[in-house]
């Protein structure tokens, strides 16, 4: 996979045209307009409320932004702005309106499950995705049954928000995981870390998937064609995984990913088959309907107790409850668009490698 830097998104308004534009700057030169507009980016932050923050793509893709400052950087982007107390304060600000607008949506299917979850925690785990938000299609079932080529390079597009950075995001909780719960964890991490093998690294398998149906792999190089159901997904992710008292949600996230990813990826595997795409196309799915297999029994049975035994079960169902819902706006809405006739992907340019 590319080592490339990602360069910075094109702006959506004026939360993220600030940030852009800031971090185009040098920051140990800042000036009397920098804190102006950093003040009115402020205001703006703290004044966002209600759900309509999960469509609000200037908010998402100005925290997708700040986020990415710890992860990868930007090319061209001074690493002091990943420490400037204006733009972490402007951070914490726009991940505190993304949880006021998720509690209302999640905390009442939290409060459903809490006492079974007390009872058995790896059941009731297990029987979430037929519980809750069963209502969003399923991606994977549309690729096995009838996606069009432009329609699986669509979805390669939506998923690399996450896939080409699998498992840095949920690595960040290890060092705040009660013991049992890191070591669980841990054998996870490694294996999506292609166990030390740098050809077996699953962001790498998916980079080769992109690769294979002519998409450039760089992380973040279709940043401006991802809605905001990738954004929000992807930024809730990331708030979790920067807050030490929301370490319980990534063990919850992770859970949710290893329990709703075997099945699905047969459907990709399949779907990949129907179009004839060679193997290196669908390698990336295959890998995963075994390991995730694998890899949910040690979430539900070693992770998901631990966490639950040091803390309580109540930011890990909030962790996996979320990720359903924001991963099934993310395939609503893309079949949505696909019904209509449109693109999944917001009206820009996607480049074809070579």
């Amino acid at each position: 996979m590319s080592q490339t830097l990602p360069t910075l998104p094109t702006p959506r308004g004026l939360l993220s045209g600030t940030v852009v534009a800031l971090l185009g700057t040098d920051p140990h030169q800042k000036g009397p307009e920098d804190r102006a507009a950093l003040a009115e980016a402020l205001t703006a932050a703290d004044s966002l409320a209600g759900t309509a923050v999960l469509q609000d793509e200037d908010a998402l893709l100005a925290l997708w932004t700040l986020q990415g400052l710890a992860y990868h950087g930007f090319d061209g982007v001074d690493g002091r702005w990943e420490v400037d107390h204006r733009l972490v304060h402007l951070r914490v600000a726009l991940e505190d309106a993304l949880e006021r607008a998720l509690r209302p949506l999640i905390e009442p299917a939290v409060a459903r499950h809490l006492a079974a979850a007390r009872e058995d925690l790896a059941t009731t785990l297990f029987a979430l995705p037929d519980a809750e938000f069963t209502d969003a299609p399923s991606l994977a079932v549309r690729a096995r049954r009838s996606l069009t080529l432009e329609q699986w390079r669509e979805v390669l597009v939506l998923k690399s928000a996450y896939q080409l950075k699998e498992a840095d995001p949920h690595t960040f909780a290890l060092p705040r995981l009660p013991m049992p719960a890191k070591l669980a964890m841990l054998e996870i991490q490694v294996d999506e870390y292609g166990n030390c093998r740098a050809e077996d690294v699953h962001s790498g398998l998916f980079a080769r998937a992109m690769t294979a149906v002519g998409l450039d792999p760089t992380y973040g190089a279709y940043v401006d064609a991802w809605p905001a159901p990738v954004l929000a997904a992807n930024v809730a992710l990331g708030w979790w995984a920067s807050r030490r008292d929301w370490a319980g949600a990534v063990a919850g996230h992770l859970a949710m990913i290893e329990t709703t990813s075997s099945l699905p990826c047969q459907q990709y595997v399949a779907g990949a088959r129907r179009l004839g795409l060679d193997r290196e196309a669908w390698a990336y799915f295959d890998e995963h309907v075994e390991a995730d297999a694998v890899h949910e029994q040690v979430a539900l049975r070693q992770m998901c107790p631990a966490v639950a035994r040091a803390e309580g079960p109540e930011r890990l169902l909030f962790g996996f409850l979320a990720g359903l819902y924001l991963e099934g706006r993310v395939g609503q809405e893309a079949i949505a668009r696909w019904d209509a006739g449109d693109s999944a992907l917001r009206p820009a340019p996607v480049a074809v490698a070579g």
